[in-house]
This record gives structure tokens, sequence and C-alpha cells, in this order.
């Protein structure tokens, strides 16, 4: 399998994942209170927002790739 070919089917994989979350989101602890002996943190859940633009590029550019992978495949 030629690695055009690879990086197209890496793209399409990332371009549905994008398009179905549509954001990644993690839990940051953070530190509020820290005297002496005395701690106290609290968890906030933030988002990175992903754009459904950003993935439908990402998926078309992907379905491209593996065209032109497969048309470059069979030319002798």
């Amino acid at each position: 399998m030629k690695p055009i070919m690879l990086i197209g089917i890496v793209l399409i994989v990332l371009g549905v994942v994008a398009l179905a979350y549509q954001g990644i989101t993690y839990t940051s602890r953070e530190k509020i209170i820290d005297i002496g002996p005395i701690h106290a943190t609290a968890d906030t859940k933030k988002t990175i927002p992903l754009s459904p633009i950003l993935g439908g590029v990402a998926l078309a550019g992907g379905i491209v790739l593996v065209i032109s992978g497969i048309k470059a495949k069979n030319r002798p």
C-alpha cells in the first residue's frame, strides 16, 4: 500500500471522528487553597472545540488522497 493511501485513510478516520465528537473534553485539577497542611483542589472540565469544517476538509482530503493513490496504482 502506498504512503499516500495510508495518509488518506488516516485523514478519513480523523475527519469522521472530528465530525462525530465536535470537540475534545479534558479535566484539569487546579489548586484553590494551599495553606500548610490544608489543601483544596477543584476539577474543571475544559473543551477544545473542533469545527465541523475542519472535519469535512480532512474527510474530503482523505478521499482525494485515496482516490489518487488508487489511480496511480492502476497506471502502467
